[in-house]
């Protein structure tokens, strides 16, 4: 009978089988937390989000000042993943850690409910950049230290579907609250989910917890001879990481600017309905990724591997782009967005797994995560800049069509430069599924 981490169960003389059982139980428990940890860190982790600027325009602020506000956060974000990664490898309280990001966001969002002043409101944005670093790889760190690697793959779908059914059940939940109550609700709201985050994290037994397992370790040493944690100028080093993180750049690069560019489109083409369209269009993503985080977990636990099943994600981003380059028909956006839910859907577990695959016996899982998130926000910096000024100077379906040639090169950069990773898991799949 295997353990949490995927180790047989050896009892000793002394442990009674209730004993057994009841470590089951509790690491059972432990992974239902996670799930809830999971479902309600999605409202958290984020902030205000893009309903901040909404605020701020209310309080009658410049967009100049609106804009330095938006910018502390992901500025902030961008500079703390590396040190959110090495901060969630080095620590024994990864419970204690994702529980006070969620609070100190939420206080966060307080102190730019009370005080809409510049100063207070650029330093809360500022704090909630460092703590939103910190949220997926604790998470992701929780994921493997609890389930361990046998059950990763299964564990990581499950939770990302909580984390989108989370996002998913948050948009509503802000709609209808900032059109019934007003926008002040909506920190209120954050704050509720903060604290019911925090529970949750503090009911996953710090017992079930493998902390080595959660870094990525498993042997004293590493495959080369090198002690664990293999130090970073070593990781740096290894190409089938660097081709990963240029992949996951390439990704964002072809992707990110396509639905602030539709935004635009429909909102120079039906004054009015954009703000809905875009509502409905980040709604029906979420509904989708639930659903492709799913049966992302289903394939893999049938053997697929994890190039085949990403190569998926790779190839609707330039068939996204083709159409959106030629419609402004709102239903036909909120149409083409759900090619995003799949693809992001996949992205979400698929890129976890493939880092895990990377790291695994280095100690390094999750400063490997601090480095995908910091791939994604250049890939999605590069997007927003070159798919706008390709707008200015030719256009929106240049725009459209320029970032769509991008997504077709990162397709053929993933399928030529980036290894199978999960091959030996994906075996071991399918040779448990001839022999049931």
């Amino acid at each position: 009978m295997p353990s949490a981490t995927g180790a047989p169960l050896v009892p000793d003389p002394g442990m009674e089988l209730g004993d057994l059982a009841a470590g089951r139980s509790s690491t059972r428990r432990s992974l239902r937390a996670l799930d809830a940890l999971n479902f309600l860190m999605a409202d958290v982790q984020g902030g205000l989000g893009p309903y901040l600027s909404v605020f701020l325009v209310s309080q009658r602020w410049q967009p100049g000042s609106i804009g330095i506000a938006m910018a502390a956060t992901s500025i902030t974000a961008a500079i703390f993943q590396i040190p959110a990664g090495l901060a969630v490898d080095a620590t024994r309280h990864k419970r204690g850690l994702v529980a006070a990001s969620g609070l100190v966001i939420a206080a966060a969002c307080l102190v730019i409910a009370g005080l809409p002043q510049l100063a207070p409101v650029t330093a809360a944005q500022t704090a909630i950049g460092a703590a939103s670093a910190l949220v997926p790889p604790t998470l992701a760190a929780l994921a493997l230290g609890i389930a361990g690697r046998a059950r990763f793959d299964a564990t990581i779908s499950r939770n990302q579907a909580f984390n989108h059914a989370g996002n998913f059940a948050a948009a509503g939940l802000v709609g209808v609250l900032g059109q019934l109550a007003g926008i002040l609700w909506i920190f209120y709201l954050i704050c509720g989910f903060a604290a019911a985050s925090a529970a949750s994290a503090l009911l996953i037994a710090r017992r079930d917890i493998d902390h080595r397992a959660a870094r990525g370790g498993e042997a004293a040493r590493t495959a080369s001879g090198q002690p664990e944690p293999l130090p970073i100028r070593s990781l740096m080093r290894r190409r089938d990481l660097i081709a990963f993180l240029g992949a996951v750049v390439l990704f964002h690069f072809g992707n990110a600017a396509m639905l602030p560019m539709a935004g635009q489109v429909l909102a120079r083409s039906h004054p009015g309905r954009a703000t809905i369209a875009l509502s409905a269009c980040i709604i029906v993503a979420q509904l989708v990724m639930t659903g492709m985080a799913w049966a992302v977990g289903r394939a893999v636990a049938r053997g697929i591997g994890r190039k085949p099943i990403f190569l998926v994600a790779y190839a609707l981003l330039p068939v996204r782009g083709l159409l959106f380059s030629v419609t402004d028909n709102p239903y036909a956006v909120v149409g083409i967005q759900l090619l995003d839910g799949v693809a992001a859907g996949i992205f979400g577990v698929v890129a976890i797994l493939i880092a895990a695959d990377l790291m695994r016996g280095t100690g390094r899982f999750n400063l490997a995560q601090g480095l995908v998130a910091l791939s994604v926000g250049i890939g999605a910096s590069l997007s927003n800049v070159v798919g706008e000024y390709a707008v200015q100077w030719f256009g929106y379906p240049v725009g459209f069509l320029t970032l769509a040639a991008i997504a077709a090169g990162a397709f053929l950069y993933f399928l030529r430069l980036v290894p199978e990773t999960g091959a030996a898991h994906a075996a071991a799949a399918v040779a448990g599924r001839r022999a049931a």
